[in-house]
């Protein structure tokens, strides 16, 4: 073979390689945002994958989609494992692990896609998993949202199959505690018609996160305490937390103290596939609230202040 057939026969194989990844993005940017909570490290965790596969003998891979999902779970654990060790080293370790919320986008991306992929995991669900170990995660991630068997996952976490399955064993009993502690707060709220797991009607969404802006804004106390579940938890991310805020406060009570009398340049804005609230200064975002709304209440906000993060995302504000 000369060499301008050879350099050919290399181009039809890079061809080959780059449909094929293509094929398998979408599945692969699933994993990796179920892995890291974050659809920025996401992207570039697939994006890693891209270059290990274009490095690689692709010859030698039988099963290209399971290589693949096997690669961007590697490079997902040592992200996991390396933003374990910042947080352990940080002098702003008070701060609470918030995951990144889907917001509506104005750049071209595929709000069907990210809509699809907001609907699966739910923050609530992604700060579960962000306080499990990288392990586990992993573990749990793979098996039981993906279905990969433990002889796979098991070499990817350096450990047997059994302690594999172990892993992902407490990393279920994690989810189901939680899950279990949001429908008794459902069965709480239920009224004589059935309560919804969460509002999905964005009409509600957008009235309560009004009310709840017009209430932090006027100090009103008992408007504030209507709003709130009363085992309403508010978490906040370590920029958050170095500008001030409460790391993680539980109770209606002390929540409304950090709102109370506030909100003045807060406005609606759709997050995570839902209505939350944008605080932004000269058309530059500060902070995103992400809310959880159940039965017409919030049992959940969650405060993303990293101007890094926010830099990433292009935010849509639904105005007052």
């Amino acid at each position: 073979m000369n060499n301008h057939e050879h350099e050919h026969e290399s181009d039809h194989e890079q061809d080959w390689l780059a449909e094929q990844f293509e094929a398998n993005r979408p599945h692969l940017r699933a994993v990796a945002y179920r892995m890291l909570g974050s659809l920025s490290e996401a992207d570039d965790a697939v994006q890693e994958s891209w270059l290990h596969l274009s490095r690689a003998d692709s010859s030698a891979v039988k099963n290209l989609g399971g290589w693949l999902t096997t690669v961007v779970a590697r490079v997902c654990l040592d992200q996991l494992r390396a933003r374990k060790s910042r947080r352990e080293d940080s002098l702003e370790s008070a701060g609470a692990s918030v995951p990144e919320p889907i917001m509506s986008r104005e750049d071209g991306g595929n709000p069907e896609d990210e809509a699809l992929l907001a609907d699966s995991v739910g923050l609530a669900l992604l700060v579960v998993l962000d306080a499990l170990t990288p392990a586990e995660r992993l573990a749990f991630v793979l098996h039981d949202l993906f279905d990969v068997p433990f002889d796979e996952i098991a070499p990817i976490v350096g450990r047997s199959p059994t302690a594999a399955r172990q892993l992902a064993s407490r990393a279920r009993r994690r989810v189901r505690q939680e899950q279990e502690h949001e429908q008794a707060l459902e069965q709480e709220a239920a009224t004589d018609e059935a309560v919804p797991h969460l509002d999905a009607d964005r009409t509600r969404q957008r009235a309560v996160v009004d009310a709840f802006l017009a209430a932090s804004r006027g100090g009103d106390f008992d408007a504030l305490l209507m709003l709130l579940d009363p085992d309403v938890v508010f978490r906040a991310d370590q920029t958050a937390v170095a500008a001030g805020a409460s790391a993680e406060i539980r109770g209606a009570a002390a929540v409304i103290r950090q709102f109370v009398g506030r909100a003045q340049g807060a406005q609606p804005a759709l997050v995570n596939g839902a209505v939350g609230i944008l605080v932004g200064r000269g058309g530059q975002p500060l902070l995103v609230l992400g809310l959880t709304i159940r039965g017409g209440k919030i049992v959940a906000i969650d405060a993303i202040a990293d101007p890094e993060r926010l830099r990433q995302l292009n935010l849509a504000a639904l105005g007052d």
